[in-house]
């Protein structure tokens, strides 16, 4: 069973950062692609930003050139790093990972979800 452990949330005063990490671990043969998303209360989960297995990066209007996502192969983990943060960044954030398992099937696997409060 996979498993993805979120970290680094938490409050930042606004123009501040903050470095979210998703690791990953159990059964899975090949990752296809990886991303972070993000939801408030009464709207849906929207995409901040995600990379595929080759590299290609894809971020929403609202953080390009704020946000940086990336991904350490070797410890498979993605991170997001969050600068000049505002309070409209507020959100639950969410890592997701697409992947093959050794079934051959593919998979998609959300996160807990960590908590970023952008406020004075």
């Amino acid at each position: 069973q996979v498993q993805l452990v979120e970290s680094g949330g938490g409050l930042v005063q606004p123009g501040g950062s903050l470095r979210l990490s998703c690791a990953a671990s159990g059964r899975i043969f090949s990752i296809s692609e990886r991303g972070w998303y993000r939801q408030t209360p009464g709207k849906p989960r929207e995409l901040v930003a995600s990379i595929t297995a080759s590299g290609s990066t894809n971020y929403a209007d609202s953080v390009k050139g704020r946000f940086t996502i990336s991904r350490d192969n070797a410890k498979n983990t993605v991170y997001v790093q969050m600068n000049s943060l505002t309070p409209e960044d507020t959100a639950v954030y969410y890592c997701v990972y697409r992947y093959t398992g050794f079934d051959g099937y593919e998979y998609v696997h959300w996160g807990q979800g960590t908590q970023v409060t952008v406020s004075s």
